[in-house]
């Protein structure tokens, strides 16, 4: 720089290139413009002899004398000009880029804002939970911008909480993101034993940083929980009650980089494998992906207001209750003397009072006006033995909860029982308050389904998420079926529904082994099939009592099948595993069956009634083995596995086992490679597990369904792709199994048997409720044989409602079908006809393969209606070879005579005949032939006539016109020649047909 020029001002001109992807549109050579949201333009000046062309342009402007900086702006892609490249393309290519040069593609509507939740969640502070997934962004200015942000997190989570209790665990779960590693990730967020929220991040360098907030959440209160993320800054604020009144506000400042990607793994809500859940319930929850929002800019409401209202009266009324509980165990612990209440009605007691020491009643605080409003409650106090009074609170408030449950489904098991139902309302509520969830349950059906009382359904609501809550395995499975169909006033979410299925799923191998409870074997048993219903008993009906004494004669079959009824409770059979055992061991003994020995052998592994006895079940377990058993050769596996540790024959036998297709094995060598221990195999291997895992899935294992349902629902493996509503549909599988629902139907068939209406309707809408298909069809079945009664006790359209429900589940029966498609044609009741439904139902129910099903179709073509042409593709009916009605009909009634399972003379095969008969007749009635025939009979009249006519004038006087008109029209409509009479049958006989 010449310093004699310093005062003059000189300009000089410098160009600046920038990219063409920056400057020009798309066209044939720049495919991928981009767009720029900012530019800055650095200038600097440096000394001559300092400059090093050669050095980065960031090392000169370090040593600059001056600098300087200035924004320019940026123009839009699709507003840039085209680029002139200076060269021709051919014309067809020429003329293919033009046809779409001035085209402007149209962003999808996106921003970054997500409702992770819009409907109430009931957690039950166990390990499952709501999984969520997000996709990159498909807008390519947003996800530029998250992946900027991966080691700066801008982002905001709003949510409603209402917490019940503390964490019972060390920490519990409320809302958290597992990564690909299955390590937890940005953000993690947590409740701890002292009501703290545990806030953890994980950070750029791979290690995890947590700190959780110096003031505690409020209990049994609404509350809003807002958290921003500004990079190494999270503000925390807990606002209180709808008017978000403020409770709490606390800044955390970290000095570490965090690591955010959002999109390489899942988010959870609530409880999971990882962590256990809370106890109480999540509302709306919002997702601020790239923002960091203030509360007052956050719009996220309390949705649902009167539920969530309702849910506060519900908890502050039962905490009354639990105060009249702790004040009557405190009172009966501290009186050991005197340990019963004035109860001068008992015997024993008056003997006491009179022949020994004087007995004194402990005063209670509780005065008339709440005796009267919890009656049914202190009706148990005073009934209730305080000698047996469990130690804790909760145990014995239970307790008391389960004698009000059991009083009042007492009086509905009567003859007239639907008639008591608006009467125990009040013992319901209270047995509910008590923690007696089963109560809870049966409030939200009555209230749902106006049982015998008005329909409420924001209370069947409140019941049905205080259930579910109260970890009652029908309510939440009744809110899962709710949310996985989208019906009565519950939204459509395929996440939710699948962290209540999946609750249920997990507990019912669980509960299959557990020997206590009333549960039974959950079996697929239709009032409409008679054969089904014929082999139904109970101990001393004439199918057990048969069972019974082959079984003694030593017949093997009938001793498994004898064990297995009594084992798991089937057939009408009552539950009793010590029988069931005694006839496991009597066909292990002395019959030599491989079953039956297997089934023995593992009874003994486990002690399952019986004491354990591992020598002797791994004897019994060989010899089914060496009998060919797959089982059995499975069972020596899991012995080798769970008693020795010794995994290299352990995968032996599971490897030799599952080539025999067994699918337990399958689910064994999945853990196997699960868990890194397969031997010769270094580390897990998730994506071989999860194969094995569908193996055994397809074979009926439950834990392998269970394991796949997660896999769908979480999409972390490869082979899985995230498919929710797959990961429902085998949830639901799994938890539709669980004996306590099968309790509920067995009690519903038995009912029905027996002819006890009430207590048939009862326990099948019970059933009914929770989504399984076959109870739902069995009630529009009895809704149907008693209409009267269905019409006086139910609130719903109970034959429409259940078979509509009954034909959205998957191996739907065709009855269903069937009755639904006459339902939609006919109409019924309030529901208006439907033919465009009426012949989707007969069409689901034809391709099922029910010959009904097509002979409607052809009916309804016979009527006039025209089959819609995906319905015919749908039935793999090729419109263009079957272009008019007759072709199809043609092809309806050879597929209704095809799937019919009747004899030969069935109305298929009639209506085939008749079809194939008219279009003979037809045939004939149109041809040539018909024509020409007929012509030649009427020139034969003709010429009788006449030659008749001419004897007659010959032999007689002439007669007048009128008569001889008259005797021309006579002897047309009289013929007196027998073979002219016969001629003229056949064309008359034709036209009757024909009209």
């Amino acid at each position: 720089m010449n310093e004699k020029h310093l005062h003059t001002r000189r300009i000089k001109m410098v160009h600046v290139k920038f990219p063409s992807i920056m400057v020009y549109r798309d066209d044939y050579f720049i495919r991928h413009s981009i767009a720029v949201s900012a530019v800055i333009l650095h200038a600097w000046i440096t000394h001559k002899h300092n400059g090093d062309l050669s050095a980065r342009w960031e090392e000169n402007f370090l040593h600059a004398i001056t600098k300087n900086f200035t924004l320019l702006k940026s123009v839009p892609p699709f507003e840039r000009p085209f680029k002139d490249h200076q060269v021709c393309l051919e014309w067809n290519m020429d003329y293919i880029w033009n046809l779409q040069a001035n085209k402007i593609p149209q962003c999808p509507l996106e921003n970054d804002v997500v409702n992770i939740l819009s409907f109430l969640y009931a957690s039950s502070g166990e390990n499952t939970g709501i999984v969520k997934k997000f996709q990159r962004f498909q807008n390519r200015e947003l996800e530029a911008t998250r992946r900027q942000r991966i080691d700066y997190p801008l982002f905001t989570i709003s949510i409603w909480l209402y917490l019940l209790h503390y964490c019972k665990a060390h920490l519990c779960g409320i809302l958290y993101f597992v990564d690909s590693n299955e390590m937890y990730g940005t953000p993690s967020l947590f409740l701890t034993e002292e009501g703290h929220l545990h806030i953890q991040m994980h950070l750029v360098k791979g290690e995890d940083l947590a700190v959780k907030t110096n003031f505690i959440l409020p209990l049994q209160k609404w509350f809003r929980l807002d958290i921003s993320f500004n990079g190494g800054q999270i503000i925390v604020t807990a606002n209180v009650g709808q008017d978000l009144k403020s409770y709490h506000n606390q800044s955390i400042i970290f000095r570490e980089d965090f690591y955010y990607n959002d999109t390489d793994g899942y988010f959870i809500l609530g409880g999971s494998r990882y962590a256990p859940g809370f106890e109480g319930f999540f509302g709306p929850m919002k997702y601020y992906r790239l923002r960091v929002m203030e509360t007052e800019q956050i719009f996220n409401p309390l949705l649902k207001k009167q539920l969530a209202d309702q849910i506060e009266l519900y908890y502050e009324k039962c905490a009354e209750i639990k105060e009249i509980m702790s004040l009557y165990v405190n009172s009966i612990q501290q009186d050991d003397d005197n340990p019963r209440m004035c109860n001068h009605k008992n015997y024993y007691l008056d003997l006491i009072a009179k022949y020994g020491r004087l007995s004194t009643c402990r005063a209670f605080p509780w005065g008339k006006e709440l005796k009267d409003r919890y009656l049914n409650l202190f009706q148990v106090l005073q009934e209730k033995d305080s000698s047996n009074v469990p130690g804790s609170q909760n145990d014995s408030v239970l307790e008391v909860g389960g004698r009000i449950f059991e009083k009042a489904v007492k009086r509905l098991s009567g003859i007239d029982g639907l008639h008591q139902i608006s009467s125990i309302i009040p013992s319901l509520m209270d047995s509910s308050c008590c923690g007696y969830h089963k109560a809870s349950y049966f409030l939200a059906v009555f209230y749902e389904t106006g049982l015998n009382v008005p329909i409420d359904h924001l209370q069947g609501m409140l019941y049905s998420l205080v259930g579910a809550q109260g970890s009652e395995r029908l309510s939440s499975l009744n809110l899962g079926y709710k949310h996985y169909q989208g019906i009565d006033d519950y939204p459509l979410d395929w996440e939710l529904s699948y962290a209540y299925y999946s609750n249920i799923a997990t507990k019912t191998p669980l509960d299959q082994h557990t020997l206590q409870g009333d549960q039974a074997y959950v079996e697929t048993i239709r009032l409409k099939d008679d054969e089904m219903l014929k082999v139904q008993t109970k101990e001393d009906g004439d199918v057990f009592m048969w069972l019974k004494h082959e079984a003694t004669r030593g017949n093997a079959a009938a001793q498994q099948r004898l064990a297995q009824m009594l084992f798991w409770g089937q057939q009408g059979v009552a539950k009793n595993p010590e029988a069931a055992i005694e006839w496991y061991a009597k066909g292990a003994l002395e019959t030599e069956d491989p079953a039956l020995i297997y089934d023995y052998a593992i009874v003994l592994f486990k002690g399952q009634g019986v004491q354990k006895n591992r020598r002797l079940a791994l004897e019994l377990m060989k010899k089914a083995a060496a009998k060919g058993l797959h089982q059995a050769v499975n069972g020596l596996g899991w012995y080798y596995h769970k008693f020795r540790r010794n995994y290299v024959k352990a995968a032996k036998y599971w490897l030799k086992a599952e080539e025999m297709g067994n699918p337990d094995a399958s689910y064994n060598l999945g853990v196997l490679y699960l868990d890194g221990i397969f031997p010769g195999v270094t580390g897990r291997n998730q994506t071989l597990a999860g194969e094995y895992f569908h193996k055994a899935a397809q074979g009926g294992h439950i834990e392998g369904t269970l394991w796949c349902s997660l896999y769908y629902m979480t999409g972390n493996l490869e082979t899985f792709p995230r498919d929710p509503e797959k990961a429902v549909v085998w949830a639901k599988h799994v938890a539709e199994k669980n004996g306590y629902l099968g309790h509920v139907i067995r009690k519903a068939l038995n009912a029905y048997l027996d002819l006890s209406w009430h207590e048939a309707l009862l326990y099948s809408v019970l059933a009914a409720e929770t989504g399984i298909e076959v109870s739902q069809t069995n009630l529009a079945h009895i809704c149907e044989e008693r209409p009267e009664l269905a019409r006086s006790y139910l609130g719903v359209n109970c034959v429409w409602r259940y078979y509509n429900f009954s034909v959205f589940q998957i191996g739907a029966p065709t009855f269903a079908y069937l009755k639904m498609g006459d339902l939609y044609y006919y109409g019924y009741q309030n529901q208006s006809k439907d033919l465009e439904l009426s012949v989707q139902m007969y069409a689901q129910a034809a391709l099922d393969g029910d010959s009904q099903g097509f002979f409607n179709l052809a009916l309804l073509i016979e009527e006039g209606a025209t089959i819609p042409y995906h319905i015919l593709e749908y039935l793999e009916i090729d419109p263009t070879l079957h272009s008019s009605n007759n072709s199809i009909l043609q092809e309806l009634y050879e597929r209704c005579w095809t799937h019919s399972n009747e004899d030969s003379l069935s109305p298929c095969s009639f209506a085939l005949f008749y079809f194939h008969l008219r279009l003979i007749c037809n045939g004939i009635l149109h041809s040539t032939w018909i024509y020409i025939l007929g012509t030649f009979l009427v020139s034969i009249i003709i010429a009788l006539a006449v030659q008749y006519f001419q004897s007659v004038s010959a032999s007689g006087p002439p007669a007048s016109v009128s008569q001889l008109s008259s005797e021309i029209t006579t002897s047309l409509a009289n013929p007196a020649d027998g073979t002219l009479e016969q001629e003229e049958a056949i064309p008359t006989n034709n036209l009757e047909q024909r009209g």
